[in-house]
């Protein structure tokens, strides 16, 4: 059984920053990509940003220049396991519930519990 497991949300002032981490535990697949959504109230979920095994990045037009993503995979490019959100200059819109998703195939693709991330004004 696969699970991703997220850390690092929580309650922060506008302009703050925030690190969100995603772990992936158990018999995984070899993932091709992992990545972020969010989804705010209200709202549907929406891919963020995105980072591939061979370290191509994805970013979203709203998020870009103050979202990074990245991994520690540098040791062994074959198996992608976990990465690292990290998130600056955080805005009240950027206030969401956050969920880590890894893909191998259309059908092995697997998602995360959520963390909510809250800025306040």
């Amino acid at each position: 059984q696969v699970e991703l497991v997220e850390s690092g949300g929580g309650l922060v002032e506008a302009g703050g920053s925030l690190r969100l981490s995603c772990a992936a535990s158990g018999c995984t697949p070899r993932f091709i990509a992992m990545g972020w959504y969010r989804q705010a109230p209200g709202k549907q979920r929406e891919l963020i940003v995105s980072i591939t095994r061979d370290g191509r990045t994805y970013i979203v037009d709203p998020v870009k220049g103050r979202f990074t993503i990245s991994t520690d995979n540098a040791k062994n490019t074959e198996y992608l396991q976990m990465n690292t959100l990290q998130m600056n200059n955080l805005q009240p819109e950027d206030t969401a519930v956050y969920y880590c998703h890894a893909y191998a195939t259309s059908y092995y693709n697997y998602w995360g519990q959520g963390t909510q991330v809250t800025v306040s004004s």
